[in-house]
């Protein structure tokens, strides 16, 4: 049987799920009748779901033991939380079914302070910044590199609050970066179809970079993590690994992102009539 390695990580996962769910349910009272709806797939909802999934296996799993004494393994965790739990959050769109389920009275308080307070000015306009395009790009991929630098990554497998708050910093990052280019309502991104396609081959190419120096490095970068003494492997094989974790299962979200875009840039008439179509189909449904 294995043990789980953190098992808040597990408890703060089913408690998101349930008060996803409870966000999301849909009043049992109506004020006017209504015809019987349509049933859709909750890919919204389907989506949140995965993205607990991943953080669970990322954070929560035997890959967290393995991650001590792999390299590749600790790429790995890197790729599920950037490129996998962040997009999927994103996708999930979980801003307001987590907020519905706090009392009125106390939604509606935050709600008043978060935008007229002059006391919270200083957050509105850091959250303004942060979510500028070029602000969230260079965020998201100097967090990426910092976090490799060798020194910096040794005192991760030395001090866990290091490595807890490397983890968070590639969550939160990541969902800034990839609410960029995927619309999460309410929030909407500000570029373009072929603006999102060169942020994300840019975001891409960055993360290449660094796998690029992984690869060609003649010598071991991290010689806290040698992985020789834990399953035969050299350090040098175990980086090299890494860097194959980053150009491959690394580049599959940026892919689909870049392809989708380029396809709502070059077909934009087709991709319209689509959302148009599905619109119409859901609001028949509706009425």
């Amino acid at each position: 049987m294995v043990l789980l390695r953190a098992p808040w990580v597990l408890a703060t996962v089913v408690v998101m799920a349930v008060w996803y769910w409870r966000g999301s349910r849909r009043p049992s009272l109506h004020a006017v009748p209504r015809t019987r709806r349509r049933r859709t797939l909750p890919w919204r909802g389907a989506c949140f779901g995965a993205a607990l999934v991943t953080l669970v296996v990322a954070l929560d799993s035997p890959l967290e033991r393995l991650a001590d004494d792999y390299f590749w393994a600790h790429m790995l965790q890197h790729v599920l939380l950037m490129l996998v739990a962040a997009p999927l959050i994103v996708l999930g769109a979980p801003w307001l079914p987590l907020f519905r389920p706090l009392p009125l009275r106390f939604r509606r308080g935050l709600a008043r302070a978060l935008v007229k307070s002059p006391t919270f000015a200083w957050l509105r306009w850091t959250a303004a910044f942060v979510a500028l395009p070029s602000v969230a790009w260079l965020l998201f991929d100097a967090d990426l590199g910092a976090w490799h630098l060798p020194a910096l990554y040794d005192l991760t497998l030395r001090n866990t609050a290091v490595h807890y708050a490397e983890h968070a910093t590639f969550l939160l990052l990541g969902v800034l970066f990839w609410a960029q280019v995927i619309d999460s309502p309410p929030f909407h991104s500000r570029l373009g179809a072929m603006q999102r396609v060169v942020f994300t081959a840019a975001g891409m190419v960055a993360s290449w970079l660094l796998a690029i120096v992984l690869t060609f490095a003649g010598t071991p970068l991290y010689p806290v993590q040698t992985a020789e003494r834990h399953g035969g492997i050299s350090a040098l094989a175990d980086q090299q690994l890494a860097a194959g974790v980053m150009l491959g299962p690394g580049s599959i979200t940026y892919t689909i992102v870049v392809f989708y875009w380029l396809y709502a840039w070059l077909a934009p008439e087709e991709l319209h009539g689509r959302r148009a179509r599905s619109r119409s189909a859901l609001g028949s449904s509706v009425s």
